[in-house]
Order: structure tokens, then C-alpha cells, then sequence
């Protein structure tokens, strides 16, 4: 998942939907801090006020504490609301330097200070965080309305895209031009002052709430953490996830007993093995029922709150649903195109789950199990289903994919193979937690290139799932290069034990670095266009593409051996996950749909249509049946309270892995046509597409890239959800 991204100069892209920046308050200087004269007394040195020293603008992580936010985001802002009245004032006729460029160019304190906060908020947040995120969101919503809805500023915008055919600009200026036009519009920029007026009241109202939500969801994932009393409980978990869980009990001072944090998704990792069925149980309706069966961290009032004013929003920009508003902005270019593929894809899906199911139901009768499946036993009858087909053991695997391994012998060598890159850790740079890893990355011929954090680890305090985020990013308007951070949620073992991976980690990790691929290879000019700014539909594309190194045979056979005595990953073992491949896609296609088409139901409803908090249960469930996907086993990968992905940048947008995967399907049958790990196929895929970013219409760079249009087949061979073609 590619999370966070600035996607143009600074409150411009935090008013269209990426993180919205933050403020903060002057601290006392601690005893050993850096200050400086300034008149007769000294001030604490803001880490925010200046670019970084550090090579390639690297944040200064140990001079950066809670106390620096507030100073900075206040000036921030203050800087920016003073060049954008210089901007909109400007007596001089608009041109494209005087204003696009020079937007392009402002908000830099306010952007550095936005991507180091919303980062550290996600990976790393306290207490003071929470507050200083909950109290400015409002705030800060309020500052970039102040821009995007500045009729002056719009004005002059509009002059330049109206004569932007005659100014003699080359391709990507003239996107800039249209692209910037285009936010404004969206943004409300042509509203009466008085639908203007409620607009603000909108946007500073749901701040607050997805700031609330997330925080909510944070708090009562962990809260819900499952507490186990005795050892014989965790009858089936391998020893080094019963060491970390009784690691975990020690850190909330259970000693003796065992806990069991939940993950972000609705499945959890240790239902595939626990013996236990009654704790299982346990655990999947403690993860069903996050954020929604009262007290303090229920979410139901504020997703119906949202779902409101997404709709009521939608309706004073002309649209007539939210869902419409997005999808206009995006590849599919309509709710009907979405519609489409979703139903297009759901009844397959779902009947391959009820065979599986039916197979699944077989083992549990053969040992005399009185019960039906259940979402709880989904994933235990699984695998013994998978064995008994495949003769494998998921657990087999996990001795081969140490981490380190797979980070620098699978993940960084597909990298150099195919782009000819190296990498180098640096240590001397400061960074947030020890845990934290930074590598320098060149291009072949030595040239420095980018930096790439890798921060691995769940934690308490470390919001769920897994993403890549810009801590710099590639812009030739300010000669700076990338540093990119990849961040997972792999349970930590004990001190001095090894970190082993289950193959979804090491594909995880593979996706997570074509997100990183896609910012370190940016070569664009302007800020708006870097990296992965892109449509939501095509930022997964890149990164999916990239997981089809993980089996490769020349990639495997170098990073997956045994941790303790380096012998490759059998070739009978391999042949068995091959085998494998299309096994259990049926429950996996179908809970990534329920999602998906609960995205869709709750942003393709008017104001008036959508629930009070009471009734949000109701209409999840109701929307689930009228897709034809409500499979009580295998229920969505997110139910709506916990569904953080709608809260943020992907609402009405969750159809997008599914969307990206096919144009993913089709380019990984054209790396296989073209000779797969080469380095030409690596240089074509990096400059007609990687390296572009959003200068270019994404299906223009996608037919650059394939030579064609894309077409569904693939996706549906792949997931097994059709036969192939003879």
C-alpha cells in the first residue's frame, strides 16, 4: 500500500486529500540543545526552519521532538498564506512563472515539516502527537481552503490555463498548467461565496473525524489485544510466536500469561495455526468487532458522520455522489467503469470460496468436528487442506525467508538485476527508533540516487498494514533527490532470535519496494509530478509489478535459505508453492471485494441516504448481500469501523489493487514475453514509466510502457477465477 504522499506544493495537496499538515508551540530549550542570538535572548533551533544539513535533506531525527511541530506548522502556514497573497496580488498580468511555478516553489517549510509529522504519526506516535494532530486538524483545513478557494489566486490560475496553448510550454509545464486548474476546480474553487462558506465548514469537520478515527483505531486495536492464560492454549503456534507473545504480555505487565496483538486486517495471522478452536474464536470476533460494539473507541458515529459529508461535499461540487467526485479524477473514469469490473469479478470469486469452503467442510467432518466453518476456522482448515492437496506446510517455509536475507539478497538483488542499482547502509545518519535501517541507493555506474529507510517492525504505537512514504521527494525545480521508507508489521521475535518471514511478508516487502522503486527512479521537474503522484487506480500498478520477483528462480534461489544452515529452499518445496499458487484465491479475492464493494456502497449514496451510527452495522450488512458477496466464513478484509484505508486517501478507492492488477497481470506477461529479468526490460520499464511519475496521463505511460491496451484476462487466469486459454 503506497500511503502519504504530497502530491503538489504543500496545502495544495493536503486540501485535495493527502495528509493535512499540522502546527505546534515554543518549548523551553532543553539543557544540551543548539540555539542561536536573536536580539538580546536565544531561541531553541527549529530542526523544520532550515532544509536539513544532513546528505540528500535527511530528517534530523534526533533533534526533532514533539515540541518542534507546532513553532513549524504555525510558521509554516504563515509563510505560505504571505506568498500566496503575494502570488494573488501580484499586479503584474498572470504568466506561468509569476504564479504556477511560484506555487510550485512556496510552502517548502510547510512541507517539510507535513512529511516528517504525518510519517512519524504513523510509525511512531505518543501522546502529544495524537493531541497536536487532533486539535490543528481543523485548523490546518481551514488554511488550505484559504488558498484553494481564493478567488484571486483562481483567477490568475484560470488566465494561465486559458491561454496555456500559446506560451510555449513544453509537455510537462503544460500539465502543470491543466493539473493545477483541475485541483482548484475540484477543490471548489468556482463556488458561490456561500457554498464556499459551508464547504470550509465540511472540510474542517472531517479532519477532525479521520484524525478521530484512526486514533480511535489505533487505541482499540491494541486494546483488544487477546490475553491468553495458559501455554496449552497456544497449542500450534510455532515457538518463536509464542516467545514474542509472551514478550508482549511482559511489555503490559502480565507476567505468566500470553497475548496476542490483533493486525490491521480482519484475518490475523495466528487463526492458520492455533489449535485451540475456542481461542479462535475469540480472536476473529474481537478483530470483527473493533471500533464498533460501544465505548469510548467506536467508530460507527464517525463513519456515518463522514459518509454524510463526503455525500453533501459531492452534491455543492455538482456530483451525485462522492464515489462520482473521485472516480471522475482517476483511471476508471466513472462509477459505472468500477461497477463493472467489481461484478464483473464477484461471482467466481465467490463460488470458488464455496468450493473452497465445501473442501475445507470435508476435513472438518473426516475428524469429526460437529460444526460448520466458520470465518474463525477459515484459515486453520486451510492449511491442513493445503497440505493434504499440496502436501505443504505454510510453516515449512518460514526457516528459508530470514529477513535480512530477503531485504538484501532478494529484494535489493531483483533491484540490481533489473536496474543495475547497489546499496550501502549508512550508518551515521540519526534515525527515529535502533530498529531503523537506511541504505544508500546508486544507479550502476556509481552515481548516488536516493536514500531508502526500512522500518520493518509492528509495534504498539505503529498503525497497521504496510506502506511507502516520501520523506524527500525527486524534483529538478529544487535539485533534490529521494529518500523513501518502506514500512511493515512483522511481529519482532525475542532478543538474539532470528526474524522470520511468512511468504506474505516477503511479497509484502517486494510490494513495498516497488512503491519505492517508483519514488527513487522520479526524473521530473516539479514537485506536483514526483514519484508517486498519481492516480489511486495506477499508484498500486508499479508495485505490484514488482512482487513477480519474489519466486523468480534466479531471485529465490539467492535469498531464500535456511537460517541456520544456508541451504537453499528445496526444489520439491518450491515446486509445491508453485503448485499452490491458485489455491484459497476464491477467499481471497472474495474478501478483498467485500471491502471494495463496501467502499463503493458507502460513497455511492446521497446525504440523505446515508445512516445514523446505529444503523451503520445494518447497511454494511445489506450492502454486502446486494453485491452477492455477504460469505459468512469469509467476511471482507475490512468491515467499515476499521476500514482506515476509506478514512484516508483511498475512499472510494479501494477497487484500486484490483484495478492496478491488471494492468500488473498484463505487464508481468509482458516481462515474460520480452525475457523477464534483463536489463533492457528494467530500463524500458524505468523510463517509459517509473521514472515519469504524473507528468503524463497514467494509460498513456501504461501503452508506452506494454505497447497496448490492457486487457483482463491475465487477472482472471492468475486468480484462478477462469481457465487459462489453450
Amino acid at each position: 500500500m503506497m500511503s502519504y504522499r504530497l502530491t503538489m506544493s504543500a496545502a495544495l495537496a493536503l486540501s485535495l486529500g493527502a495528509a493535512a499538515p499540522l502546527y505546534a508551540a515554543d518549548r523551553d530549550p532543553p539543557a544540551d540543545s543548539k540555539s542561536v542570538a536573536d536580539s538580546n535572548h536565544s531561541k531553541v533551533v527549529n530542526p523544520f526552519f532550515a532544509p536539513s544539513p544532513l546528505p540528500y535533506q535527511f530528517p534530523p531525527f534526533d533533534k526533532i521532538h514533539n515540541e518542534d511541530y507546532r513553532p513549524a506548522f504555525e510558521k509554516g502556514m504563515a509563510d505560505q498564506r504571505a506568498e500566496i497573497e503575494a502570488i494573488a496580488n501580484n499586479p503584474k498580468p498572470a504568466t506561468f512563472d509569476n504564479t504556477i511555478v511560484a506555487m510550485e516553489r512556496g510552502g517548502q517549510l510547510l512541507s517539510r515539516v507535513s512529511r516528517v509529522f504525518f510519517s512519524q504519526s504513523g510509525t511512531n506516535t505518543n501522546d502529544e502527537m495524537q493531541k497536536i494532530q487532533a486539535e490543528m486538524a481543523p485548523k490546518l483545513s481551514a488554511h488550505n481552503d484559504l488558498i484553494v478557494l481564493n478567488g484571486k489566486l483562481f483567477a490568475r490560475v484560470e488566465a494561465v490555463y486559458e491561454k496555456r496553448d500559446t506560451l510555449g510550454l513544453d509537455a510537462e509545464s503544460k500539465r502543470l498548467v491543466e493539473r493545477y486548474h483541475t485541483d482548484f476546480v475540484r477543490a471548489g474553487a468556482k463556488l458561490s461565496d456561500a457554498d464556499k462558506t459551508r464547504l470550509k465548514a465540511i472540510n474542517a469537520e472531517m479532519a477532525s473525524l479521520s484524525t478521530k478515527f484512526s486514533q480511535n483505531l489505533l487505541k482499540e486495536t491494541n486494546a483488544s489485544a487477546i490475553v491468553v492464560d495458559k501455554p496449552e492454549q497456544l497449542k500450534g503456534l510455532a515457538d518463536d510466536a509464542i516467545a514474542a507473545s509472551s514478550e508482549a504480555a511482559k511489555k503490559r505487565n502480565l507476567e505468566g500469561k500470553y497475548v496476542i496483538p490483533l493486525m490491521n486486517t480482519t484475518g490475523q495471522p495466528s487463526l492458520a495455526s492455533l489449535e485451540d478452536r475456542a481461542l479462535r474464536q475469540r480472536i476473529m470476533q474481537a478483530s470483527l468487532d473493533r471500533a464498533s460494539h460501544g465505548g469510548e473507541f467506536d467508530n460507527r458515529a464517525v463513519v456515518a458522520s463522514v459518509v454524510r459529508l463526503r455525500a453533501e461535499r459531492a452534491a455543492l461540487l455538482g456530483y451525485p455522489n462522492h464515489a462520482a467526485y473521485v472516480l471522475e479524477d482517476e483511471t476508471a473514469g466513472s462509477v459505472e467503469a468500477v461497477n463493472k469490473l467489481l461484478a464483473q469479478l464477484a461471482p467466481p470469486a465467490v463460488a470458488n470460496a464455496q468450493a473452497e469452503a465445501a473442501d475445507i467442510q470435508t476435513v472438518i467432518d473426516k475428524e469429526g468436528g460437529k460444526f460448520k466453518v466458520s470465518a474463525a476456522d477459515w484459515a486453520y482448515y486451510t492449511e491442513k487442506v493445503r497440505k493434504q492437496k499440496f502436501d505443504l506446510d505454510a510453516e515449512q517455509l518460514r526457516p528459508y525467508f530470514e529477513m535480512n536475507n530477503v531485504l538484501e539478497n532478494g529484494v535489493f538483488f531483483a533491484a540490481h538485476k533489473l536496474y543495475g542499482l547497489s546499496f550501502k547502509e549508512r550508518k551515521d545518519l540519526p534515525v527515529y527508533l535502533p530498529d531503523i535501517r537506511v541504505f544508500e541507493v546508486f544507479e550502476e555506474n556509481g552515481d548516488p540516487l536516493a536514500l531508502f529507510i526500512v522500518d520493518y517492525y509492528a509495534r504498539s504505537n505503529k498503525r497497521g498494514g504496510a506502506w511507502a512514504n516520501a520523506y524527500v521527494a525527486q524534483s529538478g525545480l529544487f535539485g533534490t533527490k529521494p529518500v523513501i521508507a518502506n514500512h511493515l508489521n512483522i511481529p519482532k521475535p525475542p532478543d538474539g532470535e532470528p526474524t522470520l518471514m511468512t511468504y506474505d511478508e516477503v511479497n509484502t516487502a517486494f510490494h513495498e519496494f516497488g512503491h519505492a522503486l517508483h519514488g527513487m527512479f522520479s526524473k521530473v521537474k516539479y514537485p506536483r509530478f514526483a514519484g508517486t503522484s498519481v492516480p489511486r487506480d495506477f499508484v498500486e500498478y508499479p508495485s505490484q509489478v514488482n512482487e513477480m520477483w519474489v519466486a523468480w528462480p534466479e531471485i529465490l534461489k539467492n535469498y531464500a535459505k535456511h537460517y541456520k544452515t544456508g541451504e537453499p529452499l528445496p526444489q520439491a518445496l518450491l515446486d509445491k508453492v508453485k503448485a499452490s499458487e491458485k489455491f484459497n484465491q476464491g477467499f481471497a479475492t472474495t474478501e478483498y471485494l467485500g471491502a471494495a464493494l463496501l467502499d463503493q456502497a458507502w460513497h455511492q449514496i446521497t446525504a440523505k441516504q446515508a445512516p445514523d451510527a446505529d444503523g451503520v452495522l445494518a447497511f454494511e450488512a445489506a450492502a454486502l448481500k446486494k453485491a452477492g458477496v455477504d460469505f459468512a466464513p469469509v467476511p471482507p478484509r475490512y468491515r467499515t469501523t476499521y476500514f482506515s484505508h476509506i478514512m484516508g486517501g483511498y475512499s472510494a478507492g479501494y477497487y484500486a489493487y484490483i484495478w492496478s492488477e491488471v494492468l500488473d497481470a498484463d505487464s508481468v506477461e509482458w516481462f515474460k514475453a520480452h525475457g523477464g529479468l534483463t536489463r533492457e526490460n528494467g530500463d524500458h520499464f524505468r523510463k517509459t514509466l517509473l521514472s515519469r511519475g504524473g507528468s503524463e496521463d497514467a494509460m498513456v505511460l501504461f501503452k508506452d510502457f506494454s505497447g497496448g491496451e490492457p486487457y483482463v484476462q491475465p487477472l482472471l487466469e492468475r486468480r484462478g477465477l477462469i481457465a487459462p486459454k489453450e
